[in-house]
């Protein structure tokens, strides 16, 4: 396949992926619709890697925050090609797909036939235009280190993204986002702390999917967060924003029953991510959790913590304890997917074994030795979905079990208890909550409220509640270490970044160290 229009493909590729790693975007920009009907505004991006394959996506949207986004009302086809060189010299494969308005003229190719532990470049062409060039890889059949990035929480008018103008410069192998890629709120017309000026067709909260549509296509734009997605593979989860603030199931706390507004967000999640044919919405639901293996070092369980959970038997939000949580019937992850999480369990022969978890697992006590008070969005509320886990990581002996979470916009390093009603109880496994990229912008939001209670849960090795970034891990046979990240400010996008703290989990050793 000979693709001739090379002036206009190189453009495209200096446009958005070299300006973002040069650091030469404008600390403040407009947003403004594609233009020149440009249809790949929303940048490219990989994800779910295998030992032979990856999935490739993009959305044609040249007037992305337009209802239809300047697509015709029809299927239109794209190609696309992967090369084992940048240049393309070396295309090993390519081919067509169809990008349908049914699912808003997204595209998800999954490419097989891949040789393991190698990166690639791919790219994507609707008529005479070409996409910039995305680089992603595939995992390893045996062993190797695995790098990597946790990322969380961005929303837009909260502040910019300098954390992901870093992580684009990183020697990483994956990103694991962790959930509230976007949030449900209107847009202000200032762009809030972005100050930017933005579309009119914004301002309203999302509540169908052309709007949502919308909504991702705003967070879309922003050019770094386009060199993290071209730069890397993605494993992407979802938390609650993407819906609405704190929901379980189909339930809300100020709604009721939110099941049509839960099927038009998901489908525009499924829209712009990277992820397989399983996350397509469907009559029962999308399934998004899943399983990355990288060798026989790491198996990851990607989970999802929102569609299955049960409506908090104590309480939303903050309340006390009460014997309902305790009831097996409770869950956070529904019975399919504990079946299979455990099943991974007992057949796992990988050194590491981690979560990607939406909420934070380990206990935050909030008021002392009665314990009584706890944050029952979190798997606090959920205290029998949680001994079920303790007791799946036991009765299989998983090896160097670790939670990896987001949610918080702040960072602990827990210890995570076999039973955190007896806290002499020992240490089963490890939990790494990370920060947020943008959420709650450069104010002191959670380090004075959760502080004071970090005295009465001694099983929290480290906690910050100031900071934004991400966290940078590193996974070899002896020891997983994660480094904070943290930029300066979220008021501009080139801020400096530098490493806050580090942690490290041992090989056979239960428990966070904070070096």
């Amino acid at each position: 396949m000979a693709w001739v229009d090379r002036r206009r493909f190189l453009a495209g590729v200096a446009g958005v992926a070299g300006a973002a790693a040069l650091g030469t975007m404008p600390a403040e920009a407009t947003i403004r619709p594609g233009r020149d009907e440009y249809p790949f505004t929303l940048g490219v991006a990989s994800g779910d890697p295998t030992a032979t394959g990856v999935v490739l996506w993009t959305r044609l949207a040249p007037k992305p925050f337009e209802p239809g986004a300047g697509m015709p009302a029809a299927k239109v086809s794209v190609d696309w090609q992967v090369a084992s060189d940048e240049r393309f010299r070396d295309i090993v494969r390519d081919g067509t797909a169809w990008a349908l308005p049914q699912l808003g003229h997204s595209v998800h190719v999954e490419v097989e036939g891949l040789r393991p532990d190698r990166e690639w470049f791919y790219r994507f062409r609707y008529r005479k235009d070409t996409s910039p060039v995305g680089r992603t890889r595939t995992a390893p059949v045996h062993g190797g280190a695995l790098a990597f990035a946790v990322a969380s929480c961005q929303a837009w008018d909260n502040g910019y993204y300098p954390s992901y103008r870093h992580m684009a410069g990183e020697d990483l192998d994956l990103v694991l986002h962790l959930g509230d890629y976007v949030y449900e709120g209107g847009i202000a017309a200032d762009g809030g702390y972005r100050r930017t000026r933005t579309p009119d067709s914004l301002r309203e909260a999302p509540r169908d999917l052309e709007r949502w549509r919308m909504q991702y296509a705003l967070y879309k734009s922003d050019p770094d967060l386009q060199a993290a997605h071209a730069r890397f593979p993605w494993l992407v989860t979802w938390d609650d924003h993407e819906v609405q603030n704190d929901y379980a199931n189909t339930r809300s706390q100020y709604e009721g029953d939110i099941g049509a507004l839960r099927a038009a967000a998901y489908q525009a999640w499924y829209e712009h991510q990277p992820v397989r044919a399983p996350a397509r919405p469907g009559p029962n639901g999308p399934r998004i959790y899943r399983r990355l293996r990288w060798g026989n070092l790491v198996q990851l369980d990607v989970l999802d913590g929102r569609q299955y959970r049960s409506v908090p038997p104590c309480g939303w939000g903050e309340a006390d304890a009460c014997a309902a949580a305790y009831d097996p019937s409770v869950t956070m992850l529904g019975s399919e997917q504990e079946r299979w999480l455990y099943d991974g369990f007992r057949t796992s022969r990988a050194r590491w074994n981690i979560l990607g978890n939406n909420v934070m697992l380990g206990r935050l006590d909030h008021d002392g030795d009665a314990g009584d008070r706890l944050w029952h969005d979190a798997w606090d509320g959920f205290p029998a979905a949680r001994n079920r886990l303790m007791d799946a990581w036991e009765r299989h002996r998983v090896r160097n079990p670790v939670a990896l979470t987001g949610d918080w916009h702040s960072t602990f390093a827990n210890d995570i208890l076999r039973d955190f009603d007896d806290p002499s109880s020992k240490v089963v496994a490890s939990e790494i909550v990370g920060t947020s990229i943008s959420s709650n912008g450069d104010g002191d939001v959670y380090g004075p409220y959760y502080g004071p209670m970090i005295k009465h849960n001694p099983h929290i090795k480290f906690f910050d509640g100031d900071s934004r970034g991400y966290v940078r891990c590193r996974v070899d046979r002896d020891q997983l270490r994660a480094d904070l990240q943290v930029v300066s400010t979220v008021s501009r996008s080139n801020a400096p970044e530098s490493t806050f703290a580090s942690f490290a989990v041992e090989d056979r050793r239960a428990g966070v160290q904070v070096l």
